[in-house]
């Protein structure tokens, strides 16, 4: 026999108002009857009470773990692709930061793809039609995206091999010299920079390659989950990486220290430590003891002075190391890169990445789609 309970009684056993009980009664989750003892009362359903009360706490459990699946520390997919140790990022089990000493880009997509031949990145097709930079490669990779093909039913190699072109053809647009040889030489051709500084790209474009379930990744990962082609996977990618607390942080980080050298580090610092404001580039989460990837690239070279002077202080004051976001920017000032070039080689090495994670997504055939919490107002009742 059912057993029925008051309002006061329900609204508690569920931490609701009354409004709500009334929801789910119009909604059909909630049998009410008029109270025997009181006709203008009404009595709810125990069982029903129970049972919502039961749901709502199992929902909370759900939102919790979803919640914090996408917007907690931990990874939500797989990968055997980057991880991190000791401090340290790591493509497959091997150190990036030991590995960037020699490898190049094509050695670290060769071993991030898990491809059998050796990578090549070599292109004399090119990506872009007038001025160098984001918008001609954004422009042309989002061409290639419309007419491409799905990645269904096509084999890894030939998907290596298209990932090849497109990591090529990117290159390009952002200022490489068109050509057969290493991508780090084809951009210092195309940047007209010398054999040492070409050295300083290969290292820096090998510590860019991946970096774990980046957003970016996260947005290659759900497009490539769809059967989309690899132009639309990238895309995905890059446009996400193109945010400014994202891929395109060397942005905010050029322009403070456009900011010290217009007015001097002591001026700035003081404005932004007196106001409370984050400096750019400085701390990294990830790296709570500094970023190993940015003490690598910048011990390498030496940044104008007053930026030398500027991350010093910084790093004096505030007890926040330098990321790689800093000295990307420091070498992009200190070898006169063009302005765009911090994003572009970021860009390009990330592409590398964005195209591993796609294909690893591929091998789970599985769609992702994570559901929405809605928490707008009561839908209508059918037929209203």
């Amino acid at each position: 026999m059912a057993s029925w309970i008051s309002m006061t009684e329900a609204c508690k056993l569920l931490g609701v108002q009354p409004q709500t009980i009334y929801a789910y009664v119009s909604r059909g989750k909630l049998e009410v009857m008029p109270d025997p003892a009181d006709t203008r009362r009404r009595l709810y359903r125990a069982e029903d009470v129970a049972g919502l009360a039961k749901r709502k706490q199992a929902g909370r459990k759900h939102e919790t773990v979803a919640a914090n699946t996408l917007f907690g520390s931990e990874p939500s997919i797989p990968t055997a692709l980057c991880a991190f140790s000791r401090g340290r990022p790591y493509y497959r089990g091997r150190d990036a930061v030991r590995m960037a000493r020699t490898a190049t880009l094509e050695d670290a997509a060769q071993l991030l793809w898990g491809a059998e031949p050796a990578v090549d990145f070599s292109c004399t097709a090119s990506l872009r039609s007038g001025k160098p930079g984001r918008g001609a490669a954004f422009v042309a990779l989002a061409s290639l995206a419309a007419a491409g093909h799905s990645t269904g039913g096509r084999l890894t190699r030939v998907l290596h091999a298209e990932g090849q072109d497109l990591v090529g053809r990117l290159a390009n647009a952002f200022g490489a010299s068109p050509g057969h040889e290493a991508l780090h030489l084809r951009f210092a051709k195309g940047w007209k920079q010398p054999a040492r500084v070409a050295d300083l790209l290969r290292t820096a474009l090998v510590l860019l390659a991946d970096h774990e379930l980046t957003s970016s990744a996260f947005a290659a990962r759900i497009a490539a989950s769809t059967g989309a082609s690899l132009p639309a996977c990238l895309l995905a990618g890059l446009t996400t990486l193109s945010g400014p607390l994202h891929g395109d942080a060397s942005g905010r980080v050029r322009a403070l220290f456009s900011e010290v050298e217009r007015l001097g580090e002591d001026q700035v610092l003081a404005h932004h430590l007196s106001n409370g404001l984050p400096l750019a580039g400085f701390g990294h989460h990830l790296y709570p003891d500094g970023d190993p990837r940015a003490a690598a690239l910048l011990a390498l070279f030496e940044p104008p002075r007053v930026i030398a002077r500027f991350i010093a202080k910084v790093t004096k004051l505030t007890g926040l190391q330098p990321n790689i976001d800093v000295a990307l920017a420091a070498m992009a000032a200190h070898h006169r890169l063009p302005v765009d070039a911090a994003f572009g080689l970021f860009a390009t090495a990330r592409s590398v990445g964005l195209l591993a994670h796609s294909l690893e997504q591929l091998g789970t055939a599985q769609v992702i789609r994570p559901r929405g919490r809605y928490v707008g107002p009561v839908p209508e009742a059918a037929g209203a």
